[in-house]
């Protein structure tokens, strides 16, 4: 028997116990507090692939205090990605897609570059961790070393000229910094339209130096409490604010010029066409605008009506699909600034995955928005050989020290193509200027590249944005060699060939980020044919068996009017490519794009598998011999890569698929 004072004793450390026990579980229902915990997820391979990217917890019962101890509730999932813990319902009651983690991670290195260029004049400069002297990354080998000596006395200058700018009040006062994580009093206002869970706000907070606030509004309630519960549980709800309004009544009532935001992202689930005339007044003079579209369907040419009622553009099906589909975006962004007397600059556009993003930068001016007509063009496109013309929508001639606009002229074709006699289809407006920026591309490229632990995804952006500073910023979309080649019916050439017999013809020629085989060049469609030409000549096709009305057949009928000459150039070769960088990853996992939408009212949403094994045995035709396949032409060899020969069970004849000439119209 214990005495009385022990027994006592024991009573109250067990009652406290209880109590102590009661009140952790209180606070972990009931303001969903989140204690640090041990999970160590890493989702991504340094390309873009998520290796583990959620983790899930299973129904709690008494004797696991420890998940409401973490924070989580029953079945609740937690996702790491970049420096960011985001809780998320186990139903599919808001959205998330891993596969946008290149994305964000671009966005956040774009905003951060935005953020240096903006503050500096404030006498701002901002610190991001890990990250050294700033290197200008040079792609070309013979002048690195000269033109990294001249960037650095360039950077000691522009370091020298910041200091006397901030040191002719007082030589005391030092240069505010800004560093990630804290409020900065002048810094950025940023909007995140449509949230979602807030994974993109809460990796601004943690990861871009810089911002005085960040507004993450969604329209559904259940979004709205996670976003704020997403910001306690990071612990940046000082700088992030949850909201739950229409994203476009949010933008209308911050058009007020000191209401306006400096940063407006737009991430939704399909078309961003309602809210563009929204952004463009709610963006501040010289604000950045980043827009994603994953409509992709309808910009790459499936519905060119309904593209046409969203963007104001036709599309069209063509190879060329993914650029036009970025100059579409653009084209609409511009028109729709134009009506307020504002226009913008592209400083970084990409079509990845199954999606497009593009940053712009807004500004206002009535003298440059009446340049905007000039900045468009319809596309002429042939449905037979897939040869293409640019009309500008307007004039623009310099007098003096003025400007003289009127209407263009054309049309730039016939009403046949001159190269097989099809027909050809009209579409956009576009938008015919550049794309990028290089100028700041290169200073994303060079953040990205001296700090490559900041993101799980920097090999990849490395690699696109050196692809993008290689792409001719003159030249709107471009030519494929897979389908040079497949129009006359012939092998392909080696793209290295390819591009030297354009060097070589005295014109320019480069990759670009949207297409693997993608030939961009000022070269016009009749040097691409002849060269063509030369190279059928070398490697001749059998023209018994061509149809006389074939475009094939039309432009092996006229003569090459120059000598191609095939002999590899060193410079034929892009930096790009020597240096071995990811430029078109493969899809790491399976059904590897987008996912299904989140339901308001929760619940498992059918998985996309579950759609597609729905649909199988649709076709109309189906080949159950596969004797038969011997009449489908092999498309690995029409590309040069077919490595069976003989025991092929596809066609190496390379003739044409009935029906092909129509699907192409």
């Amino acid at each position: 028997m214990l005495p009385k004072v022990a027994q006592l004793l024991c009573l109250t450390a067990v009652r406290v116990s209880l109590q102590d026990l009661r009140k952790v579980s209180f606070r972990g229902l009931r303001t969903m507090e989140v204690l640090k915990t041990s999970l160590n997820i890493n989702t991504s391979d340094g390309t873009g692939a998520p290796v583990d990217s959620v983790t899930t917890t299973s129904p709690a019962n008494d004797n696991q205090t420890g998940t409401l101890e973490a924070g989580l509730l029953p079945g609740e999932t937690v996702v790491r990605e970049g420096k960011a813990a985001i809780l998320f319902p186990s139903a599919n009651e808001v959205f998330y897609n891993p596969v946008q983690e290149f994305n964000r991670d671009l966005t956040c290195a774009v905003i951060t570059e935005y953020a240096r260029e903006q503050l500096a004049q404030k006498g701002v400069r901002i610190v991001v961790p890990g990250e050294k002297d700033r290197v200008v990354v040079c792609l070309s080998e013979d002048q690195q070393s000269s033109e990294n000596q001249e960037s650095t006395e360039q950077q000691q200058k522009d370091d020298e000229t910041e200091k006397e700018k901030c040191g002719d009040k007082t030589e005391v006062e030092s240069v505010i910094t800004a560093s990630v994580g804290q409020r900065c009093e002048h810094g950025l206002r940023v909007l995140e339209g449509l949230a979602a869970s807030g994974l993109r706000s809460v990796r601004f907070a943690l990861e871009v130096p810089g911002l005085q606030s960040i507004t993450a509004n969604d329209f559904s309630a259940k979004a709205a409490a996670l976003i704020a519960r997403n910001a306690e549980h990071n612990g940046v709800a000082h700088l992030v604010q949850a909201s739950q309004r229409d994203a476009s009544m949010v933008m209308y009532e911050a058009r007020g010029k000191k209401q306006r935001f400096d940063v407006i992202d737009l991430d939704p689930y399909g078309s961003p066409s309602p809210f563009l005339d929204a952004a463009v007044q709610a963006v501040s003079e010289g604000g950045l605008l980043c827009i994603t579209c994953t409509d992709m369907a309808v910009m790459a040419g499936n519905s060119g009506e309904t593209c046409y009622s969203k963007y104001t553009s036709v599309s069209i099906k063509s190879r060329f699909c993914h650029e036009m589909a970025l100059r579409i975006i653009l084209h609409s962004l511009d028109q729709r600034a134009n009506v307020y007397q504002r226009y913008i600059e592209p400083l970084l556009s990409v079509s990845v995955d199954f999606y497009i993003r593009v940053f712009v930068r807004v500004r206002t001016g009535q003298a440059k928005v009446k340049d905007s007509a000039s900045k468009q063009a319809l596309v002429y496109n042939c449905v037979g050989c897939g040869s293409f013309h640019l009309q500008r929508m307007g004039k623009r001639m310099s007098h003096g020290k003025n400007m003289k606009y009127s209407a263009a002229t054309g049309p730039p074709v016939g009403p046949n193509c001159e190269h097989c006699g099809q027909r050809h289809q009209l579409g956009g407006p576009i938008w015919a200027e550049p794309l990028h920026d290089v100028e700041f591309v290169q200073k994303v490229l060079s953040a990205v590249s001296g700090n490559p632990s900041r993101f799980g995804t920097s090999k990849r952006i490395e690699g696109m944005l050196s692809m993008m500073t290689e792409e001719l910023p003159d030249v709107p979309l471009y030519y494929t060699l897979d389908h040079l080649s497949s129009t006359m019916h012939c092998n392909t050439p080696a793209m290295l060939q390819f591009r030297s017999a354009l060097l070589h013809a005295g014109h320019r020629v480069s990759l670009s980020h949207a297409c693997k085989n993608a030939v961009k060049t000022d070269a016009p469609p009749g040097v691409l044919w002849d060269i063509m030409r030369c190279w059928e000549k070398a490697n001749p096709v059998k023209r018994e068996r061509l149809s006389e009305t074939s475009p094939a057949s039309r432009i092996l009928s006229t003569e090459p009017t120059l000598q191609a000459c095939f002999d590899v150039r060193e410079d034929a070769n892009p930096q790009s490519r020597r240096r071995h960088l990811v430029r078109f990853q493969e899809n790491p996992q399976a059904n590897w794009g987008p996912k299904a939408r989140a339901k308001a009212g929760g619940g498992i949403s059918t998985e996309l598998e579950d759609k597609r094994k729905q649909f199988q045995g649709k076709r109309k035709n189906q080949i159950t011999d596969l004797s038969q396949l011997k009449n489908v032409p092999c498309k690995r060899f029409r590309k040069g890569t077919c490595t069976h020969g003989e025991k092929c069970c596809y066609s190496h004849e390379l003739e044409s698929v009935p029906g092909e000439a129509e699907k192409m119209e």
